[in-house]
């Protein structure tokens, strides 16, 4: 099993490439992005790192 990197919408590292290479950029690093911009990225409480 991949490490999750985001631990709010439970993306692995292997999600992220793949989401990259089918469309040229990533959506999902954009669906964080937008999530953290509006409160709703809870990584302090999700994340065993707390980040």
């Amino acid at each position: 099993m991949d490490d999750f990197i985001c631990y709010c919408f439970e993306y692995t590292r292997a999600d992220i490439e793949k989401d990259y290479l089918s469309n040229s950029h990533s959506l999902i690093m954009e669906r964080i992005s937008n999530e953290k911009r509006f409160g709703n990225c809870q990584c302090a409480v999700k994340n065993p790192k707390g980040k």
